[in-house]
């Protein structure tokens, strides 16, 4: 309990009360029902929270545990058994790490069947044109959970190493070993499941030696060497622990898809593709693509095609590295999206051709990441590093959705809630409705009307922390702050809404008490989105928290919920109840 003073019209000073936080009439109520009964409060933690009974005795062990008082005997586990103080059970409800809003999933499917934390560019520290190549970034990712690092080599200026950076631009670069021996130390640091470096290869077959010389000896035994033969299906996350492994195009491919290339740019039929559904890049539509994993003439003359260098066993030794094989897309949509029975391979798209895959051929992008990995990445416009909406990818199935961690903006922070599911070990396991064929090869149809399969019901109780965190004129120089919340879905079309609770003025514990309702048609890949905004009439809104969480792996009951800021970095003390 204290109180805060405030300079009102620079003549006199307010004082305004700060109370404590106080149980909302839900806690109190619950706390009277078991006052007298313990097994009541075994009821309450079995029913209301719906936890499992291993978790209903932890939490009675914890509840009932020492004769101290507030949070801190709340971890004793101390084995004398009594009912909890109200303080101390609304302590339990309002701790985030001890009352946690979400759960955890089986991990040993094939990889394909999993969503995976994905980065794109992941060496730049800010544009996509002249900012510094580092290896700053890739360790804030692999911090954050990330599970899949993008690398674009290039040969140094000497042509004897390589260096990362974003070709084409003015980026700064940085050298390839640099990169790796970051990689190497932050790799696990989030999560023990494997994790994927995509190589963007721009190299001559000597370089591609050297790369693999530099792979193997900086990981060493982290480093997964697949079996030669034909991948028909992909490993489980569960048998990769701590593995690291590579993703890019094999070389000897890479060379006959450019001699494929350039006898079809000699036939003449380019022109004809782009109303047949080619993904080949075009001068019309560079500007949708950053030519990731496109044929364009830097491609062409950087080729090994001709290179006196190239050597077969040069060009095997990095090969056989490559756990995950790349592709580019050749000639015709559905040709790219063909499914071979005896490979698996990854296919990677930009937002846009995505966007065009989907409204044409839909199905098929579905039925090719039921076993392959469809990588999604940002068009080449995204200069300033802003991301996409990834619902559309996930609807299908993409597993590698590719995202600028540099940028600061709402899809990225979309992206940060998905990947909080799971433990936030950065894989999702993927709805079984994008898993399953009908008996006529039917899949689902993101684009169908579907009925409301989940009703979600979500109580907005009280919030506090703000003031720990804040110095007590961030929000307001005159007053305590008036603090509202923005409640709602990002998900499918029919299911995104946003609501908000009324505005509580001058107060730095705000107690709304409201309850919102959100009917779901796809409850498997809904995400609830949670906004705190401090009321300013004559200005900007300021911003005071926000949450994502996946709507599938929500705890029923009186969770505590933290709450971050824009950039995803959670505040010490700022929570929901």
């Amino acid at each position: 309990m204290g109180s805060y003073a405030y300079k009102y019209c620079m003549c006199f000073t307010r004082k305004f009360r700060s109370p404590d936080a106080q149980p909302p009439p839900d806690v109190r109520a619950a706390h009277l029902s078991f006052a007298s009964d313990a097994h009541a409060l075994r009821r309450f933690v079995a029913g209301v929270q719906g936890e499992s009974p291993a978790d209903v005795d932890r939490i009675l062990a914890m509840l009932s545990g020492g004769h101290s008082h507030g949070i801190a005997r709340l971890v004793t586990r101390s084995p004398a058994a009594s009912t909890p103080t109200l303080e101390d059970f609304f302590a339990f409800l309002f701790s985030p790490d001890l009352n946690p809003p979400i759960a955890h999933q089986d991990m040993s499917a094939p990889f394909s069947h999993y969503f995976v934390f994905t980065g794109h560019n992941s060496y730049l520290t800010g544009n996509q044109l002249n900012s510094d190549s580092s290896d700053v970034p890739i360790v804030k990712a692999l911090q954050r959970g990330v599970r899949v690092i993008e690398l674009d080599m290039w040969p140094n200026p000497s042509k004897d190493n390589v260096d990362i950076l974003h070709g084409g631009t003015l980026t700064a670069p940085v050298e390839m070993i640099k990169c790796l021996k970051s990689i190497k130390e932050y790799a696990f640091c989030a999560s023990n499941y494997p994790l994927v470096i995509t190589l963007e290869d721009h190299l001559t077959s000597d370089l591609q030696a050297k790369v693999a010389t530099m792979l193997t000896e900086t990981f060493g035994d982290l480093l997964f060497v697949p079996n030669p033969d034909p991948m028909k299906e992909f490993p489980s996350p569960a048998s990769l622990m701590k593995r690291i492994i590579i993703s890019t195009k094999p070389p000897q491919e890479y060379k006959e898809f450019l001699k494929a290339e350039n006898n079809r740019s000699g036939s003449g039929n380019i022109a004809e593709l782009p109303d047949q559904g080619s993904l080949r890049r075009i001068d019309s539509n560079a500007d949708e693509s950053d030519g990731k994993d496109e044929l364009d003439e830097q491609d062409e003359e950087d080729s090994d095609e001709d290179d006196p260098k190239f050597q077969q066993d040069t060009a095997c030794e990095y090969r056989k590295l490559i756990t995950i094989q790349a592709g580019k897309p050749k000639g015709h949509l559905r040709d790219a999206l063909k499914v071979d029975p005896d490979k698996v391979r990854r296919l990677s798209l930009s937002e846009t051709q995505l966007a065009k895959a989907t409204i044409s051929h839909g199905a098929e992008v579905i039925r090719f990441t039921q076993k392959n990995i469809l990588r999604v990445y940002p068009k080449g416009t995204r200069v300033n590093s802003s991301n996409y909406d990834p619902m559309n990818a996930w609807t299908h199935g993409a597993q590698m959705v590719a995202f600028n961690m540099q940028g600061h903006d709402k899809a990225l922070r979309l992206m940060q809630g998905f990947f909080r599911a799971n433990g936030g070990c950065g894989y999702v396991k993927k709805p079984d409705f994008l898993l399953r064929t009908g008996p006529n090869g039917e899949v689902f149809d993101p684009k169908a009307s579907l009925p409301v399969k989940k009703t979600l019901k979500v109580k907005v109780y009280m919030g506090d922390g703000w003031r720990m965190d804040f110095s007590k004129t961030h929000f307001d120089a005159f007053s305590p702050p008036d603090f509202y919340t923005r409640v709602g879905i990002a998900g499918v079309k029919a299911d995104s809404v946003m609501k908000k609770t009324r505005v509580i003025e001058d107060q730095w514990v705000p107690m709304w008490d409201e309850e919102f309702t959100f009917l779901l048609t796809v409850p498997e890949l809904a995400l609830l989105r949670v906004e705190v905004q401090e009321y300013d009439m004559s200005e900007k809104h300021d911003f005071g928290g926000q949450t994502v969480l996946p709507v599938w792996e929500l705890k029923q009951g009186i969770r505590a919920v933290p709450l971050h800021d824009r950039k995803g970095v959670r505040y010490k003390s700022v929570r929901l109840l």
